[in-house]
């Protein structure tokens, strides 16, 4: 006699539902809670993000941060997404840290963004009328209470002929306020700290550089109080006119105007320095390559970085393969304790062993000039040619335990039946190797190599640590050397010297990219046909 079960009825959509929340209320109470004070968290932060957003006025940064909160929130108490639930933290990293990187630095390369040029012009036109103002010889005294919250510091002023107390900072304009008065001068404001008269003589230096606007137009000045106790009217020599959108200078006369790049300029060219941000189109990319100060070392440096980069990949493959053809051969003794010596350099950081070598190749005391030369004066690091020897030996001193241990990997991985076959057919240890091992051998290494080139053509760390880049060209308007490669200069552009240029310099990176991309690409097509060979 067989048992037969009794078909049983699908589950309701209700019954699935009561289903899905026993099973989930049945699981570990501790994980819930984790859950929901990660999100807690990432909701604190993105509401942080979100003030400070609304209040620079980014609507569409502040947008993206609250749709992605609410998708975030959304994803992760649903019980149906399961596989966004992995995929979402790699997603918004991938777009932080590396889309929206490139992004930027895109956008930045169209602007002219720098020294001079790094605010808003709003910023700018106060900036410049605060540099220029004086004292009015018969302003009269404001009695003021030096004040503070939460590190900003403020004037707390006495209007001498209402009484009125006014507040105010370097940000935001007096205003009126109620406070308390002693003596007829305003002393203390709910809010505000009322700072003593020892503190105020320990902020000299603060005070000098406080200027609250007394109003909202630029035009009427602002009140300084370099002695934290009277405070008195400054007008600026500058004057702004909103309708013409233009500065006049009134000692001079000399009329400066927005001209839309960047800055308020005069009709014979001078500009009024600081400008401010703003969109310049492809001009960093018509001036990189048609100004002489700059299309000279850029020229040379991207000359050189391919040298470099072609010759380091070459040597050290060809060095790494030779010796790794040499600790191959099983009748060798102590092949292992030799080849942990070789991959030495490997373990090292490349930035100290740099360092390391700088020393040693010092012209003066290094240690290559004098135990090996004798006391023989050779300008290893300041001479351009033997400089750039200087770099490449360095490179495969710290290049060839990769490309090493890479060969070493890749021949051990040839079955030993070809080998033997090739033999017994006449070849001789060279045919073997030209016909046989190498090509076998390309089609693991050619995808390494492609990245070694990449690697070697951004090797930013070598060439700042070893040289810094020297010895620098002559009549260049950039600080840059024989042995910069694009990435140095574009560090030096950006990051060093009196002028320091973002937008020329991004204009450099996007430039890079796409070099380093159209070579990678090509590279990867052609070697494709290696893959014939397994």
């Amino acid at each position: 006699m067989t048992d037969t079960a009794e078909p049983t009825a699908p589950l309701t959509t209700r019954q699935r539902q009561a289903a899905s929340i026993a099973e989930a209320a049945s699981g570990p109470i501790w994980w819930m809670l984790l859950k929901i004070l990660l999100l807690a968290v990432v909701d604190a932060i993105a509401l942080y993000a979100a003030f400070v957003l609304f209040g620079q006025q980014e609507w569409l940064v502040l947008g993206l941060v609250v749709a992605v909160t609410v998708l975030v929130n959304y994803i992760y108490f649903s019980r149906r997404r399961v596989p966004a639930k992995y995929l979402t933290p790699g997603i918004i990293f991938l777009v932080i840290f590396q889309v929206f990187t490139l992004l930027y630095t895109g956008y930045i390369g169209f602007t002219n963004y720098g020294t001079g040029h790094n605010g808003t012009k709003d910023q700018a036109i106060s900036s410049l009328l605060a540099s220029a103002q004086e004292r009015v010889e018969d302003s009269p005294t404001y009695p003021v209470t030096v004040v503070e919250q939460f590190g900003t510091y403020g004037l707390l002023v006495t209007d001498p002929d209402s009484g009125d107390a006014l507040l105010g900072t370097s940000e935001q304009p007096l205003q009126k306020v109620d406070a308390d008065v002693e003596d007829g001068q305003a002393v203390a404001v709910d809010g505000w700290n009322t700072l003593p008269l020892a503190k105020v003589f320990t902020l000299s230096a603060e005070l000098e550089k406080l200027s609250v606007p007394f109003s909202d137009d630029p035009n009427d000045g602002s009140l300084r109080a370099p002695d934290g106790q009277n405070g008195y009217l400054y007008i600026s020599t500058l004057e702004y006119d909103a309708d013409a959108d233009a500065i006049t200078d009134t000692t001079t006369g000399v009329v400066y105007s927005d001209t839309g790049e960047g800055a308020f300029t005069a009709e014979d060219g001078t500009e009024l320095l600081p400008g401010w941000q703003s969109t310049v189109g492809f001009d960093n990319f018509v001036r990189a390559v048609t100004d002489d100060s700059i299309r000279g070392p850029l020229i040379s440096v991207t000359v050189w970085t391919f040298v470099f980069a072609l010759l380091s990949v070459a040597t050290t493959f060809f060095l790494g393969l030779l010796l790794a053809l040499v600790f191959n051969n099983t009748r060798m003794r102590f092949r292992n304790g030799y080849r942990i010596i070789l991959i030495l350099p490997y373990a090292f950081p490349a930035f100290l062993s740099a360092l390391v070598w700088a020393g040693m190749m010092n012209e003066s005391f290094g240690f290559i000039n004098q135990v090996i030369f004798g006391g023989a004066e050779i300008p290893w690091l300041t001479d351009p040619n033997l400089a750039k020897v200087s770099v490449l030996l360095v490179n495969l001193w710290l290049g060839f335990p990769y490309m090493f241990l890479v060969c070493m990997g890749a021949l051990q991985g040839i079955p030993e039946d070809v080998n033997e076959a090739a033999v017994m057919d006449g070849a001789n240890p060279w045919q073997v190797f030209r016909r046989i091992k190498l090509p076998l051998l390309l089609v693991t290494v050619a995808p390494l190599l492609i990245s070694s080139f990449a690697f070697n053509f951004n090797n930013f760390n070598l060439i700042y640590m070893l040289t810094k880049g020297g010895p620098r060209f002559d009549d260049v308007s950039i600080p840059v050397g024989h042995t910069d490669i694009l990435i140095s200069m574009v560090y030096k552009v950006a990051f060093t010297g009196q002028s320091r240029d973002y937008g020329l310099a991004s204009a450099f990176t996007i430039l890079i990219f796409i070099v380093v991309a159209t070579i990678s690409i090509i590279s990867f097509r052609k070697t494709k046909a290696l893959e014939e060979l397994n």
